[in-house]
């Protein structure tokens, strides 16, 4: 490793999918050519599968899914592949028991996030309290389903796990919200020693910056890559228009020891709604992601998001060259760079 080489800390992913940038790519993403990976209708049940999240299984992978059934409400639904891009799709929603095994079945459940730590994988995701806000499940097996506290009261969405302890704390990212389909938004931090009391919170980033495309709100991404420069997040951006909100892809990195910190953040957006499965569906212009397969042998990265909620997609970036982006195009917003309390 040279000396300025941003290299991810973590195992290797060889099996991963992956395609070389094309020759005529400018940027530092490009898309899977065969987006999308899910299509309408995946299951007898369900009309639209997106906003998912996948990890590696042993040799394989395994997938927590957002599965809107066709009765309008959305649940989440448990898929595995050999490849990470075929799935098969259980087209029963998953079941959930409370820590006394007693069943706890939430409302409706979306746009969920999955990390492993160390032996236990922890799910997250909006559900009902009263108000949209953030629900915590574990499992170690994928076939029995505990659900946890509630991190929080309504409303809050876009709940994000470390996969590590950092300073022997659990770190959770979220964005608090209102009702409906909130007009504002900042990326916060909180810390937990146990994943039941939830304080020290910090304002990690907030929308805007000279742009357009994040003023309106933010919202924390996939599980953060730890790297050894500091913490890859992505995130989504969103801006208004006359025909609605659009929902773009940006990066930051946060400081390692105090991911309540920003060192960089990308000025301009890295990926936008431009092909037909990103601008036309059930909700047209959205690239929202929500998951990464990383191999930190090559610094490969595989992003997947949901586009026009209503399909899922994947897009490719190499670490190295999204970070030494990310430092010639950067721009901080007021309190990005402190620990902002």
């Amino acid at each position: 490793m040279s000396e300025n080489e941003v290299k991810i800390i973590g195992a290797a992913l060889p099996n991963m999918p992956w395609q070389d940038k094309p020759a005529n790519e400018e940027g530092v993403m490009w898309r899977h050519t065969e987006n999308p990976i899910i299509n309408w209708n995946p299951t007898a049940k369900t009309a639209r599968i997106f906003n998912s999240a996948v990890v590696p299984y042993g040799e394989e992978f395994i997938g927590v899914l957002r599965a809107d059934h066709k009765h309008g409400k959305p649940q989440l639904h448990v898929a595995r592949s050999k490849d990470a891009l075929n799935w098969e799709i259980e087209n029963e929603e998953i079941q959930w028991v409370d820590e006394q095994g007693q069943s706890y079945q939430p409302t409706y459940s979306y746009d969920p996030r999955l990390v492993k730590i160390e032996d236990t994988y922890y799910i997250i995701w909006c559900t009902d309290f009263g108000g949209a806000t953030l629900g915590l499940g574990m499992t170690k097996d994928f076939k029995t389903f505990t659900r946890l506290e509630n991190p929080f009261i309504p409303f809050n969405r876009n709940g994000v796990l470390f996969p590590q302890k950092i300073n022997g704390k659990y770190m959770l990212l979220s964005r608090p919200s209102d009702s409906g389909h909130t007009p504002f938004g900042d990326i916060f931090l909180s810390e937990s020693p146990d994943l039941v009391h939830w304080g020290k919170h910090r304002r990690v980033m907030a929308k805007g910056g000279s742009g357009w495309w994040q003023g309106v709100k933010i919202g924390a991404g996939p599980i953060p890559i730890e790297t050894n420069e500091g913490w890859l997040m992505f995130y989504h951006g969103v801006t208004g228009t006359c025909n609605g909100f659009v929902y773009s892809i940006g990066a930051a990195l946060l400081d390692k020891e105090d991911p309540s910190k920003v060192l960089y953040r990308t000025r301009d957006y890295l990926l936008t709604p431009e092909k037909p499965y990103e601008t036309t569906g059930f909700v047209p212009n959205v690239a929202f992601p929500c998951a990464t397969l990383h191999d930190a042998e090559t610094g490969r990265i595989a992003v997947y998001y949901g586009a026009a909620d209503t399909y899922v997609a994947v897009a490719y970036t190499q670490v190295n060259e999204l970070v030494s982006y990310m430092k010639a195009n950067s721009e901080l917003v007021d309190g990005d760079a402190i620990p902002f309390r």
